[in-house]
């Protein structure tokens, strides 16, 4: 009895593509967001090298915008994790002063440097631990358990210095404002702010932690139906965001050599405005530190243009603005594309 024999396949049978892993079309949008920031930080150099190239190229100018960057930039790796897991961090500038003006009084300075750096972030870590205790396992809204920390932490911060600017008396930490602690160039501020950088982009990417943060900004009870204890996430990360504001504090402390209550004025602000610019979802479920730090670097450099050529604060501000609602109409026309 003869077998039949199958049809010879049609050599214009289409072969079924096989979509691309979802890492890889996620790391193309990336490396797209990631070229368009540093195409909009160059066009920003060539502009203010055309409109004061002596002073805007000048080597003294280039390390002031990338030490004025370092402070801010500290803070902002936070609140990209923070932002990351679906939450926000009103306080961070207020947080930032308290731990200044603590970390400068004059019991603490007796302490000296140890002391100061200590106090500085044992502050920021404190109140971290208050905004995600409130959060986590109070139940209370983000926005007004760090809008409750800004103000009380703005409050006891002027109250500890009675409106003074409380000034530091210990060479140690005054040395390291001074040029001659560059490291080949390089300001002591600015390779802090490179070390938290490298390790907040390691945590985020290459570990458990950071798997745990985008998966509880992309869905809360998915994650927890997933195994993953969620307010305990977050009381970590709000715990992460105070301890950058501490490091934040003390960078802040070496730049202007004292403490002060006004100290972080708007950086929540910035610090919101640059993650967002940087290609992390308000929303939360994706996040990015290099493009939180590139947002970091044009705000900066946009801020140090317009103070160059004498340009009244208010049309930087409006500048500021305008990028922000571009980043997030980007943002929008990218997700409803996805």
């Amino acid at each position: 009895m003869t077998q039949p024999v199958s049809p010879p396949r049609d050599s214009t049978d289409k072969v079924p593509q096989i979509p691309p892993p979802a890492w890889r079309t996620l790391m193309a949008r990336t490396d797209v967001r990631t070229l368009s920031l540093l195409g909009v930080l160059a066009a920003l150099v060539v502009i203010g090298g055309i409109t004061k190239p002596d002073e805007f190229l000048d080597t003294r100018n280039l390390q002031l915008v990338l030490t004025q960057a370092s402070v801010i930039g500290v803070v902002t790796v936070g609140m990209t994790f923070v932002i990351t897991s679906g939450g926000i961090d009103l306080s961070v500038g207020a947080i930032v002063a308290l731990s200044s003006v603590w970390a400068t009084t004059v019991a603490t300075q007796e302490y000296g440097f140890a002391g100061i750096f200590f106090t500085a972030v044992i502050v920021g870590v404190g109140c971290g631990l208050v905004n995600g205790l409130l959060i986590a396992y109070g139940g209370m809204v983000p926005f007004i358990a760090t809008l409750a920390m800004l103000a009380s932490a703005r409050g006891l911060a002027l109250q500890i210095t009675d409106g003074r600017t409380q000034i530091v008396t210990v060479e140690g930490i005054l040395d390291l404002g001074e040029r001659d602690s560059y490291v080949l160039g390089v300001p002591p501020l600015v390779i802090v702010f490179a070390i938290v950088t490298i390790i907040g982009w390691l945590v985020l990417n290459r570990t458990t932690f950071g798997r745990r943060a985008v998966a509880v900004g992309g869905n809360a009870e998915a994650a927890r139906l997933a195994g993953i204890d969620v307010r305990r996430q977050r009381l970590y990360l709000y715990l992460l965001s105070g301890l950058c504001c501490g490091i934040a504090a003390f960078l802040l402390i070496i730049l202007s050599g004292s403490g002060q209550n006004t100290n972080g004025n708007l950086y929540e602000l910035d610090a919101i405005a640059a993650a967002i610019i940087g290609g992390t979802l308000l929303t939360g479920g994706r996040g990015t530190i290099t493009g939180s730090v590139l947002g970091v670097l044009i705000f900066t450099t946009i801020t140090n243009i317009f103070a160059l050529n004498n340009l009244q604060s208010d049309v930087q501000q409006i500048a500021k603005g305008a990028i922000i609602v571009a980043a997030v109409l980007v943002q929008r026309r990218t997700a409803s594309t996805t």
